[in-house]
């Protein structure tokens, strides 16, 4: 008997039982077709951004656009840079990233609005089994990674599996962070620890800066 349109529909699907255990942080085996396809994808926009004119801007804007699951107004990514999948990485507006950056999405990375990383800063939402048996057979999960808004990362930070950075937030240059970070503070370190809370002097002080730059350029006009 001859096949229906829902029978056929159904049967070209793809399975994505893995992936849901991967973006849910269950174990999971990255050996299916679903994934390879969605690594596939990945590789090719990849090479094509990182192999792009240097002033190739708007393709490559449209290529970021297709590789994440967001990609906000005005976001900017410097190449190289290099991901996991991307569908699973969604980025606020007026993002901008330095060279060399690296995004683990195998569990979905938020990143909020005006947030800015230095070069080869690494977002690494993966994670393997302690235990030496249950990691040699290819078991892996991952933990989300949750970026707030007016945060900057110094170069070389790397964000570990299930951390969330909270709203204006500065990382110092090589920081290792593997807890999560509260709001309106300044972390460095390996472990990556608060130094101190952004305040009222903090505020001051760069606005009046940047209230003299604002007047110098008025001035040089």
């Amino acid at each position: 008997m001859a096949a229906t349109i829902s029978d056929m529909s159904t049967a070209f699907e793809p399975d994505t039982r893995e992936y849901d255990r991967m973006i849910s942080g269950e174990l999971y085996i990255a050996q299916d077709a679903h994934l390879a396809e969605l690594s596939r994808k990945k590789r090719r926009l990849i090479q094509a951004i990182n192999t792009s004119p240097y002033d190739a801007f708007s393709e490559r804007d449209q290529m970021f656009h297709e590789l994440f699951g967001a990609f906000g107004e005005n976001s900017f990514i410097d190449p190289p840079f290099y991901s996991d999948y991307g569908c699973n990485t969604f980025i606020g507006s007026n993002m901008y990233a330095n060279m060399d950056c690296m995004f683990l999405d195998v569990a979905p990375i938020t990143i909020g609005d005006n947030v800015f990383f230095g070069p080869r800063v690494g977002l690494y939402t993966p994670y393997h089994p302690i235990d030496a048996q249950a990691r040699n057979e290819q078991l892996e999960g991952g933990k989300p990674i949750v970026i707030g808004n007016d945060v900057w990362f110094g170069g070389n930070v790397v964000v570990c599996p299930g951390v969330t950075i909270g709203d204006d937030v500065v990382i110092g240059a090589g920081s290792v962070v593997t807890k999560d970070i509260p709001s309106h503070s300044i972390a460095v370190g390996n472990p990556c620890h608060v130094i101190r809370t952004i305040g009222k002097s903090d505020r001051d002080y760069w606005r009046a800066k940047a209230d003299e730059y604002r007047a110098w350029r008025e001035q040089a006009e």
